[in-house]
């Protein structure tokens, strides 16, 4: 085992292995992490597997690619200098944006110069004799760091599908988490895109304007509503910098946290009304259409009255009766797979170039190696664009070896599906945080948000911990059993069980089926984690030494 050679600073001088903590991930998780720990005065290594900073923004960049969240939102707010400073183009910006933004980040604070890029990790094991973390890369070096954090992502592991025939079909086929940098030209070439989620609506669009003919395979459709996505204007811009403050202190309280939310039930309101609301949001754009009516995720009646305005513009939209009806979902309330946001999907299949193809109907036998074979039929493709997702907000986690206390590992203790406390600590793990992880608001939210509630709850235990002479902490087996208990109870009191969504791991096979996200909302998260920290952290066992 070679002990870390100095190859990793661009000066090529030798560096130490020991750290006070090692970050996996640089993305918009691990920068905040690195900047904050900086500011703790400690020692710490980011370790990105990517040759620079961006995280999932890095990876995927697909045509089509935007945030689903606005620009303005989806941003950091821990520095007004960098929020006056930072020029968003777009209301819902593309990934060459953020991108940008996120590079721009890492100069601003000279983040690079604490990151080994192109680094991943393949174990990490906790010593209890010397209560470090030791992480193993592959390059076959060794790091030990007192605090061992996750800041990898909730949708940052492809789904790859192991299809019959795979190896046989003699076109080329892509992922959408792994796009050519350089793009693909698929002017007069026969496309198959796999998978109708929120990857598929946004891409779609893009590669029917060059596709020869585009056939769409669709196994469940999804909702979807308007982006109504253009530049932004420079007095919305200065509106937003003159108020960023009252934003995000409203934002930090809301559910999603996204500022605006309708305070009112479905049925407190005239059918007239409750109609004009939903078109209203329709023309606003963005997944704020959920949330035009407070009970929209709780009361299948109101759920119903989303459903069927949407099931309404979809007919509008596509002109083929069979099309638009096979384009409706039927089978679970809207908000129960996470809503996308697109630009002109629907209107896509008017287009005669493009076919919708129905695996309920007639579900995909193999691959072949002229395209693809389903049960009623062949169909010769060029290309094949697998949108086929993510192993969603765990499937990172899962992916490095990490062992804990009496040799217990990550992967065994959540055979049955993910157990922690709070989304950031495992009982049985001591010193090791996850930023966004199951359990947490993350992906149900403004992931940014979370991620600097995270972070900031995350270092001020790590001050308690020094102030007070703790060497070690973890989440205690009780607690985590009751906030397990307590993310499923409030996830039961909504609709959102109810569809087979990558919520609970059911895009994966063999997944264990548990909801993994805390919907009980952001304010809600993040009074409960203030709460455990002013008991002088309950529910977490500290050690001394």
């Amino acid at each position: 085992m070679q002990l870390c050679e100095a190859d990793y600073r661009k000066d090529n001088e030798s560096q130490a292995c020991e750290f006070d903590a090692i970050v996996v991930g640089a993305g918009f998780g691990g920068m905040y992490a690195l900047h904050k720990l900086r500011g703790l005065g400690m020692r710490v290594r980011v370790l990105e597997a990517a040759p620079d900073v961006g995280g999932t923004w890095y990876w995927n960049r697909y045509p089509g690619l935007r945030c689903d969240a606005e620009s303005v939102e989806y941003s950091y707010s821990f520095d007004d200098g960098l929020q006056q400073d930072w020029e968003w183009t777009e209301k819902f910006a593309t990934q060459p944006e953020i991108l940008r933004y996120a590079k721009h980040v890492a100069d601003r604070f000279d983040f690079r110069r604490d990151i080994n890029f192109e680094t991943r990790v393949k174990s990490a094991t906790y010593d209890e004799a010397t209560k470090r973390w030791c992480i193993v890369t592959d390059r076959d070096e060794e790091l030990t760091a007192r605090f061992f954090i996750m800041a990898t992502g909730c949708l940052s592991v492809a789904s790859v599908p192991k299809m019959k025939g795979l190896d046989s079909f003699k076109g080329r086929w892509y992922h959408s988490s792994n796009w050519p940098e350089g793009g693909v030209n698929f002017k007069g070439l026969r496309v198959g895109v796999i998978g109708t989620g929120s990857t598929g609506i946004q891409l779609i669009p893009e590669v029917a304007k060059d596709a020869a003919h585009l056939y769409v395979f669709q196994r469940t459709p999804n909702f979807t509503v308007p982006a109504q996505n253009g530049p932004l204007s420079p007095d919305f811009k200065k509106y937003v910098k003159e108020n960023y403050a009252d934003i995000r202190a409203r934002a930090r309280q809301q559910g999603l946290g996204l500022h605006t939310h309708g305070d009112q039930s479905a049925f407190g309101v005239s059918a007239e009304e409750r109609q004009r609301r939903f078109e209203a949001a329709w023309q606003q754009g963005g997944p704020q259409f959920m949330f035009v009516f407070n009970d929209q995720l709780k009361n299948p009646e109101a759920n119903k009255a989303a459903v069927d305005f949407v099931h309404g513009k979809i007919r509008s939209i596509v002109k083929d009766p069979a099309t638009a009806d096979t384009l409706c979902p039927k089978d679970y309330p809207i908000g129960a797979k996470r809503i996308c946001v697109d630009t002109n999907y629907y209107a896509t299949f008017n287009r005669e170039n493009v076919t919708l193809v129905d695996l309920r109907k007639s579900p995909i036998e193999e691959l072949t190696e002229a395209g693809l074979k389903t049960s009623n039929g062949d169909y010769e493709l060029d290309a094949i664009v697998f949108a086929t997702g993510f192993d969603a907000m765990t499937g990172a986690l899962l992916k490095v070896n990490i062992i804990g206390r009496n040799g217990l590992k990550l992967a065994d203790k959540w055979s049955a599906g993910p157990q922690n406390l709070l989304g950031i600590t495992v009982s049985g793990f001591p010193n090791f945080f996850m930023i966004t992880g199951p359990g947490s608001p993350s992906v149900f939210s403004n992931v940014v948000m979370s991620i600097e509630q995270h972070v900031d709850w995350m270092v001020d235990c790590l001050k308690y911990m020094r102030e007070q002479g703790f060497a070690a902490i973890e989440a205690s087996a009780e607690a985590e059993s009751s906030w397990v208990q307590h993310v499923n109870d409030v996830a039961n009191n909504t609709l959102l069980p109810q569809a087979n969504s990558w919520y609970v791991g059911a895009n994966i096979p063999g997944k264990p089926r548990v909801f993994m996200p805390y919907v009980g909302g952001v304010g809600q998260f993040r009074k409960k984690c203030d709460e455990v920290a002013e008991n002088d952290y309950s529910g977490f066992a500290l050690e001394r030494g």
